[in-house]
C-alpha cells in the first residue's frame, strides 16, 4: 500500500521541474541577434548607402575644382591667336609702281590686309618673272628691317630692277609674282605699269623708308 503515495511523489516531482524549466526559458526570450555577432540586413544597407553618399558628395567637389586655381579664377587657356604671326603672301595687298627718279625701278608697296597684323619675318621678298629660272630676282641685300610690322596703313617697301644688262636680250613680262619667302604656297601675281624687258633682274630687302630700296648692283 505504500508504493502508491511514492510514485505520486515523483510525478509532482517530476512536473514541478518541467514548470520550472518552461519558466526559465519563457525569461530568457529569442536571442539577441547582436549578441551572436550578427548584424540586421536594414542596418548594414543604410551604412552602406550613407558612406556612397558621402563619397559621391566628395568626389563631385573634386571635379568642380579642377578647371579653377584655388582662389576660384579660371586657368589661362593659352590662347594666342593672330599674336606675332608671320606675314603670309595672302595677308597682304601689293601695289608696283614704276620710278623715275633717282634711277628707273620699280617699287613694290605690301600692305596688311583689313583686320590683320603680322610681321615680315622674311627680310628678301621673293621676286620672280614667268615660272623660269632666268626670272628670278636676286637680293642684293640694300635696305633691311627685321622684322617689319604691318598693320592698318603701316607699309613697307621693297624695289626691283628688271633688267641689270646691256644690249637687246631678255623677256618681256606684263606681271610680276611676288611672295614673302620662297616657300610661300599663295604667290600673289601683279600687273606691271607697262611690259618690261627683263634680264638678270634684282630686288632689294624690305624696308619701310622708301629711299632705302633703290635697287643697285654693288
Amino acid at each position: 500500500m505504500r508504493s502508491r503515495p511514492a510514485a505520486r511523489s515523483a510525478r509532482l516531482v517530476l512536473a514541478a521541474a518541467v514548470v520550472t524549466a518552461l519558466a526559465a526559458t519563457t525569461a530568457c526570450g529569442p536571442e539577441d541577434p547582436s549578441e551572436t555577432g550578427a548584424a540586421a540586413p536594414s542596418t548594414s544597407t543604410s551604412s552602406t548607402s550613407s558612406s556612397a553618399s558621402a563619397e559621391a558628395t566628395e568626389s563631385g567637389k573634386g571635379g568642380g575644382e579642377s578647371g579653377t586655381d584655388k582662389s576660384g579664377t579660371e586657368a589661362p587657356t593659352g590662347d594666342k591667336s593672330g599674336y606675332g604671326q608671320s606675314c603670309g603672301t595672302n595677308d597682304l595687298d601689293f601695289t608696283v609702281t614704276w620710278e623715275a627718279q633717282p634711277i628707273s625701278h620699280y617699287l613694290v608697296t605690301a600692305k596688311a590686309k583689313s583686320g590683320i597684323t603680322c610681321y615680315l619675318d622674311v627680310n628678301t621678298p621673293s621676286v620672280s618673272f614667268g615660272s623660269g629660272a632666268d626670272g628670278v630676282a636676286s637680293p642684293v641685300g640694300q635696305g633691311g628691317e627685321d622684322p617689319i610690322k604691318l598693320s592698318g596703313p603701316s607699309v613697307a617697301y621693297a624695289g626691283i630692277d628688271a633688267k641689270t644688262t646691256e644690249g637687246e636680250g631678255g623677256k618681256k613680262f606684263e606681271n610680276v609674282i611676288i611672295a614673302t619667302s620662297e616657300d610661300d604656297p599663295n604667290p600673289a601675281e601683279v600687273e606691271l605699269p607697262d611690259a618690261p624687258t627683263v634680264d638678270k633682274p634684282i630686288v632689294t630687302n624690305w624696308s619701310t623708308k622708301r629711299g632705302e630700296v633703290i635697287p643697285r648692283i654693288v
